[in-house]
């Protein structure tokens, strides 16, 4: 069986007791890979109000909302993530509705002073791209 992140949720980079912020959240997302970050953490996701520092960040972005308003998020997300903890961005699949184009995900983070990792499939109807700020190691 081919296991994807959802699956699996360490493949995102996190860990027991990280503090992982969920951006953008709709009820579209996939809640299976919410609950597995939170058992693999232990515990729950929080909000974007949410203003302390995060150990990680997900963000649920669909084609058809703003390019300028994801980099605007990938900012925000950044400011609140404590050494540059796991950031991925979740897309829908291509041909499912909402998937979103490569070169829009790519405009956006780099628009955001991030590069944009190959797309990982993180679930049947969505995919993950790592995001991590110029110049960081692929390590964390």
């Amino acid at each position: 069986m081919n296991q994807t992140a959802s699956d699996k949720a360490e493949e995102f980079g996190f860990g027991a007791g990280d503090l992982v912020q969920e951006w953008l959240w709709d009820d579209d997302v996939d809640e299976a890979i919410r609950e597995n970050i939170e058992t693999l953490t232990g515990e729950e996701l929080v909000d974007e109000e949410y203003d302390g520092a995060v150990d990680g960040s997900i963000i649920w972005w669909r084609d058809g909302d703003d390019e300028d308003a994801l980099s605007d998020t990938i900012v925000d997300a950044y400011s609140v993530l404590g050494q540059d903890g796991p950031m991925w961005l979740l897309t829908p699949k291509p041909g499912r509705t909402g998937a979103a184009s490569a070169q829009i995900v790519q405009n956006a983070a780099k628009t955001a002073g991030m590069n944009a990792s190959t797309p990982l499939t993180v679930s049947g109807d969505w995919n993950g791209v790592r995001l991590r700020a110029y110049g960081k190691s692929a390590n964390r």
